[in-house]
Order: C-alpha cells, then sequence, then structure tokens
C-alpha cells in the first residue's frame, strides 16, 4: 500500500511545476491529517488532471498512519529528483529544408516514423491537416497492428465547424481505420471570444510518455519533404510526460471528444 502512496506522489512530483509542488507541500503541512484533504485541492493547481488527485487520496487512504509531514518530505524529495531526471533529457534538433553543413540536423519525416516506430502502447499525434502522407500511414497501421493504441487530434473540416477546406479527418479516418480521431470540441473552442475563430495549430508526437516531437510540421506530404519545417525532438525526463498527461487531460476533460 506504501508503495502506491509513493508512486502517486512521484506521478506527481513529475508532471507539476516545481513552485506548484513547493505550494502544495506547504498546503499539506497546514493539516494535521487526511479527513483533512479537501481543504487542500485548489493546492493542486486548475490544470491538474482530478484523476492525478483522487489517486494520491486513495493511496493515502490506505496507509492512514502516514502523517502529513512524511507526505510532505516524499513530495518534495521526488521532485527534486525530477528535477535532476530532466536535466539528462536528450533534444534534437530537427530540420526540413536547406542544409548548411554547420549543424547536423534529421529530416522531419524520419523522426516523425521514429517516434511511431518506437511507441509501446500509446502514441498521440497532433496536426492541423492530414494529406498524402504516405508514410505515416503505413506506419501507423503497422502500429496498431502490433497492439500500440493510436490517438489523432485534427482540425475539423469548415463543413463541421473548423477551418479546413475538405475533410482531413475522414480522409485519416479511411486509411487508418483502427485509429481514434478526435476534434476540437466546438462549444469548449467558441468559450472564449466568439468573434474569433480558433483552430487546432498544434504539431506533436509522443509515444508512451517518454519520446515526444514537438515540430512546426503537418501531417502532409509537403511539410514532411519539401517545406521549411523545425522542430525538437525530446527523448525521456519530464517534457514527454507532462506533454502526455496534457494530451490526455484534454480527452477527460472532454475539451477535446472523439469524432463520430
Amino acid at each position: 500500500m506504501m508503495n502506491d502512496l509513493w508512486l502517486a506522489i512521484g506521478h506527481l512530483a513529475n508532471d507539476l511545476h516545481k513552485d506548484r509542488v513547493d505550494s502544495l507541500a506547504k498546503s499539506i503541512a497546514d493539516i494535521d491529517s487526511l479527513d483533512e484533504f479537501n481543504r487542500i485541492r485548489s493546492a493542486f493547481g486548475p490544470n491538474i488532471d482530478s484523476n492525478q488527485i483522487d489517486t494520491l487520496r486513495s493511496a493515502w487512504a490506505n496507509a492512514p498512519e502516514t502523517p502529513p509531514r512524511e507526505i510532505v518530505a516524499a513530495l518534495l524529495a521526488a521532485a527534486q529528483a525530477a528535477e535532476l531526471v530532466s536535466s539528462h533529457e536528450a533534444v534534437e534538433l530537427v530540420w526540413t529544408g536547406p542544409k548548411t553543413g554547420l549543424i547536423p540536423t534529421r529530416k522531419t519525416e524520419q523522426v516523425i516514423l521514429e517516434v511511431i516506430d518506437r511507441s509501446e502502447s500509446e502514441l498521440f499525434l497532433v496536426s492541423y491537416v492530414f494529406y498524402n502522407a504516405t508514410s505515416i500511414v503505413e506506419c501507423l497501421n503497422k502500429a496498431i497492428a502490433r497492439g500500440v493504441r493510436v490517438r489523432i487530434l485534427l482540425e475539423s473540416s469548415a463543413e463541421h465547424g473548423g477551418t479546413i477546406r475538405g475533410d482531413s479527418i475522414q480522409a485519416m479516418a479511411n486509411l487508418v481505420q483502427a485509429a481514434v480521431i478526435y476534434v476540437w470540441d466546438s462549444e469548449a473552442k467558441a468559450s472564449g471570444d466568439t468573434h474569433l475563430s480558433a483552430a487546432v495549430h498544434a504539431k506533436c508526437a509522443v509515444a508512451d510518455g517518454d519520446l515526444a516531437f514537438i515540430t512546426s510540421a503537418n501531417l502532409t506530404s509537403a511539410a514532411l519533404e519539401r517545406n521549411m519545417e523545425l522542430g525538437v525532438l525530446l527523448r525521456n525526463g519530464v517534457a514527454p510526460r507532462r506533454l502526455q498527461s496534457h494530451l490526455n487531460a484534454l480527452v477527460s476533460t472532454q475539451m477535446i471528444r472523439k469524432w463520430n
């Protein structure tokens, strides 16, 4: 039971910013026992997945003899460990376009295929548009065949309230039939200034919370082969896990919803 508690604390320390961890630790230090847990829920911050809060509470309830001061010590220690791990995160520059020969880089298509190939259980792709990216389609279907859960967030077509001409979502669904495709919920998208349009303009790929590619490139043949595109590949460390958690939270909070 104690292992579950330490694991829950470790995940929190890994996902929260250090300043948020410090604030949370101070709040926990001010309570006398688990019975006062509800007093500190706001200290976790507005952007955390509520499931993580509930997981910590449940794990603590299974080890009720653990005083708040031990929770605080474990949380601060885990945060420090997470910071050390993140310092060993490997960052690789990814570039498609003219080369100078001064800086070694790899092409966008090569790196996206690597992220897909290395996925073992979870893969999440985000792109504004998908068009004619044959190599990506083949790689995604191979990942699905080996048991990877593939989820893809794309911008909706103009006919469905989005900004894309044509229906790239339908095209993706036809070519990668086992993928779960998401769109930005129209009500959530319009929750801000309704006089201005908004679109899914992020582009990234994250595999198993361990490998993340953040890029300017869409999932199109032009972006992968011809355009000038820039990105970074992040191996290990905090960033891939946080990106995975953020995308999962968009799903759980229904900010993005399943297409069809």
